[in-house]
């Protein structure tokens, strides 16, 4: 049975080296996370998604695939352009992950349809580990702050650093979000994004303030991970 599945298990025009082909999944997975990595820490704009640093993964192995399957042959390349034109790409996915399922549908069906069984078997079974791999690490996710926090300070902006020194006991990590000043009143505006030592402190961070001279109107908001639905 082994002998038959690694040694004749494909019957496509030519054989398909399966220790190159596990070689070049493998490589193209470390690459992929690579940049997936490099676009996690490179990433500044307003809108965030794990699921598309996930295809970044997942697509190159997809494509490694596809080019075991094609294996130099023109007609097997020109039903790969067949079969790309009857998918309709200009429905608009709702998960950038979804365009990673799709394409190995597609490397699945060119896969068995060009006989290439052990190929199919081998290669899919590795982008689903991946798959389940991503998922359950939840690889791709950012947290940099647990609490939200807006407050007023009524005190002289010199005196903030009695405040900094409060938020330093129960915060990691304090990123200045916005302050804001209002024309002919002494009251500022200011907005914190805190990574908290203990998350489920947060209550005594604002009772804290609370009873800090300067202070008023306190809210908090529990911050999320930086990923889109």
């Amino acid at each position: 049975m082994n002998e038959w599945f690694f040694l004749r298990g494909d019957y496509g025009m030519g054989p398909s080296n399966l220790q190159a082909l596990v070689l070049g999944a493998m490589l193209s997975f470390l690459l992929g996370q690579t940049m997936a990595w490099v676009y996690m820490v490179t990433h500044a704009g307003l809108s965030y998604s794990r699921s598309f640093v996930a295809s970044l993964v997942v697509t190159p192995m997809v494509v490694t695939i596809v080019m075991a399957v094609l294996a130099n042959n023109m007609i097997t390349a020109f039903g790969l352009m067949a079969v790309f034109a009857i998918v309709r790409f200009r429905n608009i996915l709702r998960d950038t992950l979804d365009t990673a399922y799709v394409l190995v549908s597609i490397v699945i069906g060119m896969a068995c349809g060009t006989q290439k069984f052990s190929t199919a078997v081998i290669g899919v079974a590795m982008v689903c580990c991946v798959l389940i791999y991503l998922w359950y690490t939840s690889f791709g996710s950012r947290h940099r702050y647990d609490l939200i926090l807006n407050l007023q300070w009524s005190r002289s902006l010199e005196d903030l650093t009695e405040l900094r020194e409060l938020l330093d006991r129960h915060s990691r990590d304090i990123q200045l979000a916005s302050q804001r000043t209002h024309e002919g009143y002494q009251a500022v505006d200011i907005s914190y994004r805190l990574l908290m030592r203990d998350p489920t402190r947060a209550g005594e961070l604002v009772a804290d303030l609370q009873e800090l001279t300067g202070v008023a109107h306190i809210t908090t908001m529990k911050a999320e991970d930086e990923s889109e639905l």
